[in-house]
Order: structure tokens, then C-alpha cells, then sequence
């Protein structure tokens, strides 16, 4: 146990260096899938056939492929199409795109749960289709997927792991590093556990705290009949 916490002590300027990297790529990647989510979803559920056929076709791909996939061929394939990316930039799309797959059924589940009332009313005060969805639908989509989607952001938080296999140099490389630096890959790993667990254990306070924020009593999904 002593040597465990020595180990710790040592590295642990590296390991919040890394966590630093991890918390950044989580945020750019959240972002990215939350744009492009939105508007997967907006386009499955009121786009016309051809667009829904797209929405539906990327949501598929991306949620039925792993990661690992598909940040290698983002990382190691594009160059042979004339596009290189730094590891970075490579990791941030490529846990974006991935993100918003999942993000986007969040976000349809969220529309659909908007009874069509919604829309008829909406349309009924002079609001144009796509004004009804953006005014209307979509602030009430988004706190009702608040508490399903919070668990996107700890997810994500978690899969950025495998970013270390392009060399980017977050949490998971530092275990590796202090790895083998030491000898020792239970205890480092084991190290590196611990921080994702108080990270994981932080985003999760600050979800709840922005769910219990954005509740409105009595405020519940309304069930679409139509």
C-alpha cells in the first residue's frame, strides 16, 4: 500500500495533466455530438424520406461500428485520401461523430415525447414549421432528455481512452507511461482508476445539480397519439 501511494505521489502531476486532456476531449467531442445530434435527429423525425434515410443510415453506422474503428480510420485511413489530421483534431471528430449518434436518439426520443399538440399550436399563432420547431419543440425536447442524456457525458468521459492508441496524450497514456516507467502496470493502472473515478463522481454531482435546475414540477412527457 505504501509503494501504491508513493507511486501516486509521484505521477500524479502526469496523471492531472492527462485528466486535463481527457476533460477537454470529453467537452469538444459533447459539443460536437450535441450539434450534430440535434440535427440527425431534428431531420429523422421531421425531414423528408431522403434525409431521414441519411439521419437513420449515419445513426446506424456510428452506434453499430466501435470507436476504435472508427478513429483509425479517421487517424490512418484519411491520409491515403489526401486529409491528414493531427492526433488530436483525429480524436475530437472522431469521438464527436460517434457521440452524435447516441445524442441524436436522445434527442429524438425527446421530440417524439412532444405530443403534436405542440406543433398545431405553434402553427396556429403564425409560426412557420421549422420556427415551431426551434421556439417551441426543441426547448421543451431539451429538458425532457436531460435525464436520459446525462449519461452520454460520463460515457463519453470513458471511452476517450482509447484515444491513447494514436499517441494523444491523455489520462490512459500517462498510465501507460508511469507503466512503464515503473514496472509496475496494476498499480499505475489502478492510479489512473481512481482519478477517472473522482471525475466520473464530479460530472455526475454537476448532471444531477443541472437536472434538479432545469425540472419544472408537473412538467411531463406528453404521449404523441399521432
Amino acid at each position: 500500500m505504501a509503494d501504491w501511494l508513493q507511486l501516486f505521489q509521484r505521477y500524479l502531476p502526469d496523471f492531472i495533466k492527462g485528466a486535463g486532456v481527457t476533460i477537454e476531449l470529453t467537452a469538444v467531442g459533447l459539443t460536437i455530438g450535441f450539434v450534430l445530434g440535434m440535427a440527425l435527429a431534428v431531420a429523422r423525425v421531421y425531414g423528408p424520406k431522403w434525409l431521414k434515410a441519411i439521419a437513420i443510415g449515419y445513426i446506424e453506422i456510428f452506434r453499430g461500428t466501435p470507436l476504435l474503428v472508427q478513429l483509425f480510420l479517421i487517424y490512418y485511413g484519411l491520409p491515403s485520401l489526401g486529409l491528414t489530421l493531427s492526433q488530436t483534431l483525429s480524436a475530437y471528430l472522431a469521438l464527436g461523430l460517434n457521440s452524435a449518434a447516441y445524442q441524436a436518439e436522445y434527442f429524438r426520443g425527446a421530440i417524439q415525447a412532444i405530443g403534436s399538440s405542440q406543433m398545431t399550436a405553434g402553427r396556429a399563432i403564425g409560426l412557420s414549421r421549422w420556427k415551431t420547431i426551434w421556439y417551441i419543440i426543441l426547448p421543451q425536447a431539451m429538458r425532457l432528455m436531460i435525464p436520459a442524456w446525462s449519461n452520454e457525458p460520463i460515457s463519453l468521459l470513458k471511452t476517450t481512452a482509447v484515444v491513447f492508441l494514436i499517441a494523444v496524450q491523455d489520462l490512459m497514456a500517462k498510465a501507460k507511461h508511469a507503466a512503464t516507467d515503473t514496472y509496475d502496470p496494476i498499480g499505475s493502472y489502478l492510479a489512473v482508476a481512481v482519478v477517472y473515478l473522482v471525475m466520473v463522481f464530479v460530472l455526475n454531482w454537476g448532471l444531477k445539480y443541472l437536472e434538479r435546475k432545469t425540472r419544472i414540477p408537473g412538467f411531463e412527457m406528453e404521449v404523441n397519439k399521432s
